[in-house]
């Protein structure tokens, strides 16, 4: 991202250091469980849902907007685990879960803003 709001958007970087330490929740819990963790690159891609952008210059009001349609996505993904969580009676799996909507839910807002402001 470039251009005279560049410091401002900067300040994304906080939206993306919560998101890898709820990996490391998420990888965390699954251990607990007695699940399997993603292991490499090619195991990652095999299983994201949301895309990548991988273009050269992204247009900051273009990611934004594409920022906010993937924690949109998210917060979708977020509450279906939830859901499977309450018929497994997993209620520390859906603690975290919640907890990981509202921060979502938050970027969401804030990117909101900052689009429409």
């Amino acid at each position: 991202m470039t251009g005279r709001h560049f410091r401002d958007y900067h300040l994304l970087d906080e939206q993306a250091e919560q998101i890898f330490d709820m990996t490391d929740d998420i990888a965390e819990r699954a251990r607990k469980l007695g699940g399997a963790t993603l292991r490499s690159i090619r195991d990652i891609v095999q299983h994201q849902r949301l895309k990548d952008n991988n273009g050269d210059q992204a247009d900051a009001h273009r990611m934004l907007l594409e920022l906010r349609a993937d924690n949109l996505q998210l917060t979708g993904y977020l509450r279906a685990a939830h859901s499977l969580c309450d018929r497994h009676n997993d209620v520390a799996t859906a603690s975290l879960t919640e907890n990981w909507i509202d921060q979502t839910e938050r970027r969401t807002w804030f990117l909101s803003e900052t689009i429409n402001g």
